[in-house]
């Protein structure tokens, strides 16, 4: 387990920019990702915005006929790998393809060819339904996928917890690379779950936002004002690769991937343990796993949902761990511009601590006006801050109370 870990390949797709550059320039200046729903009919909707990913061709990333064959969150799937497998200048030849793994994470998986597909089954029968229906809508095919059109050879897994299924994917990989499973692994998470039923749903369950006439304002985590989440949609896949082999490669390093904690709330099926135990614990554990102390944690880019239940839980977990330190750490929420990628939010988030550690500058947290008085932490509001960042902590917690933190670091040799 002496194997080091280390990012040298972002890739992503997001509501708020195509690719690290789009993306990173957009959260630091706070751009909100937030639009109208116009891809269906919201009439009925108590909620009629999301975040969407513009002007995606599929056929840019992959041919467009395999293309055809994939649901949407696979497809961004896919097209975030090759982002980050080129920005790695990774070549998967076939000397190294069987050291190159593939863990992505989809909480959800293809929704949209299962609404479609339940159409043709009611209007047209059983006989017009498609024979790709069942790789197109399960949630392990955008791996399946990436190692098709990649080449990669490696262990192949996906995972599904809700919005920590990213998270847990890449903390899954970087414990494959550490005891010697794989050289590479292509990691993150893929969800397109903006659909008719995908937003339904969520509207049953009360979950979400719903500041219709100012969709860039509607994601509020820790504001007094908040009233929900807003959906998004994209991917992130990060290339994270063992010490050695990114040096004898001549690998650019972003960070060094140097803990990462997993529990349970085994509280309920939605809402967070109050206490923060869980949140808390999946924190501890990361940072025990790395061997440092919590002072020499720079920077958390919170789960910081925009719910009632999460925001206090989260803030309670910080400071149960932190103690007085947790009021001098500086802590955002890019949902807050994003909107929540559910199974896809631990990548892009990841994506942005390691950013944040490249440039020393710390994302803000857009429309936190009037903080909950039970949100009194430094959640960086309305603007970034310049700052040098060596450890930076990424939180992302799901429905069914499962907890995920990574921790990354600046790269020493």
């Amino acid at each position: 387990m002496d194997r080091r870990v280390v990012v040298t390949g972002l890739g992503l797709l997001s509501p708020v920019g195509t690719g690290k550059d789009d993306f990173w320039t957009s959260l630091i200046n706070g751009k909100s990702g937030i639009k109208t729903i116009t891809n269906f009919d919201t009439t009925d909707y108590p909620t009629t915005m999301a975040g969407m990913v513009s002007d995606f061709e599929p056929s840019d990333y992959v041919g467009h006929k395999e293309a055809r064959h994939m649901d949407r969150f696979q497809q961004l799937g896919v097209a975030a790998a090759v982002l980050a497998v080129k920005d790695a200048h990774l070549e998967i030849t076939p000397d190294i393809a069987d050291r190159v793994g593939v863990i992505v994470g989809s909480g959800i998986g293809g929704l949209g060819t299962m609404e479609d597909q339940h159409r043709i089954l009611v209007e047209k029968g059983p006989r017009r339904i498609s024979p790709f229906v069942v790789p197109m809508m399960i949630t392990d095919l955008a791996a399946g996928q990436i190692s098709i059109v990649l080449g990669a050879r490696g262990p192949n897994v996906c995972t599904t917890s809700a919005c920590a299924s990213a998270s847990h994917a890449i903390g899954e990989a970087f414990e494959a690379i550490r005891r010697g499973t794989a050289d590479v692994m292509l990691t993150g998470g893929a969800e397109a779950s903006v659909t008719p039923l995908g937003v339904a749903v969520f509207c049953a369950a009360r979950a979400l936002s719903s500041r219709n006439d100012e969709p860039e304002k509607a994601s509020r985590p820790f504001d007094v004002d908040r009233d929900g989440f807003v959906m998004g949609e994209g991917s992130g896949i990060l290339v994270i690769e063992e010490l050695r082999h990114a040096q004898a490669r001549g690998a650019t390093i972003y960070a060094e991937i140097i803990g990462y904690g997993a529990t349970a709330d085994a509280y309920h099926i939605t809402q967070p343990d109050p206490s923060g135990r869980g949140a808390m614990r999946a924190m501890d554990m990361a940072i025990k796993e790395a061997g440092i102390t919590n002072e020499e944690v720079d920077y958390i880019n919170a789960h910081g949902t925009g719910t009632q239940a999460g925001d206090i839980a989260e803030t309670k977990a910080i400071k149960e761990l932190f103690g007085e330190y947790a009021y001098d750490l500086p802590i955002s929420s890019t949902k807050s511009m994003t909107g929540h990628l559910l199974g896809a939010a631990g990548a892009i988030e990841l994506i942005a601590c390691a950013l944040a550690i490249k440039d020393g500058v710390i994302p803000p947290t857009i429309n936190l006006d009037t903080p909950d008085p039970e949100c009194d932490l430094n959640y960086v509001p309305h603007t970034a801050i310049i700052k040098d960042i060596n450890t930076a902590l990424s939180n992302s917690f799901g429905f069914g109370g499962h907890n995920a933190s990574l921790l990354i670091k600046k790269f020493e040799e």
